[in-house]
């Protein structure tokens, strides 16, 4: 279940032993010593990103799954939506105070503020890969600007 991969990243050191091991194949002695936990913390915590799937041993070492890698990326995003937090609240104000905001005014607020390409990307829909949802937002974007030329 989700929750479960979610309970064992949330506490602060499980999700700082996940990123390291993410970020290089450490043994265990490193990674006990180098995040401050006692024996009983590590193996607790090591035993439910294993049990969530998320991390394996090979050879005295840990690696993240393929499972695992694609947790990491979410997490990461999630942290780059956490920096962007008050830019995604103001893009929020914007939608809901301004009356008839156009898809081109909309796109043009989010290319504005928001740098990271794959956080405007799920702003903009353009992530979509439902063909259906896809051609209705083409088919509105046109409808837009014919609406922009009438006189």
């Amino acid at each position: 279940m989700v929750s479960d991969i979610l309970t064992a990243i949330s506490n602060d050191k499980s999700l700082l032993l996940f990123n390291t091991i993410a970020l290089s194949s450490c043994n265990t002695d490193i990674l006990i010593t180098n995040l401050g936990l006692t024996k009983k913390q590590y193996y607790s915590r090591m035993s439910a990103l294993t049990n969530a799937g998320l991390i394996s041993r090979r050879n005295g070492k840990y690696f993240l799954t393929s499972f695992g890698k694609v947790v990491y990326e979410a997490q990461l995003l999630i942290g780059k939506a956490k920096q962007n937090f008050w830019k995604l609240r103001a893009i929020d104000s914007v939608e809901s105070s301004a009356r008839g905001l156009s898809i081109e005014e909309r796109s043009r607020i989010i290319e504005t503020l928001i740098a990271e390409n794959d956080l405007k990307e799920i702003l903009l829909g353009r992530n979509q890969t439902n063909p259906v949802e896809k051609n209705i937002n083409q088919q509105l974007t046109a409808l837009h600007k014919l609406q922009a030329l009438k006189p």
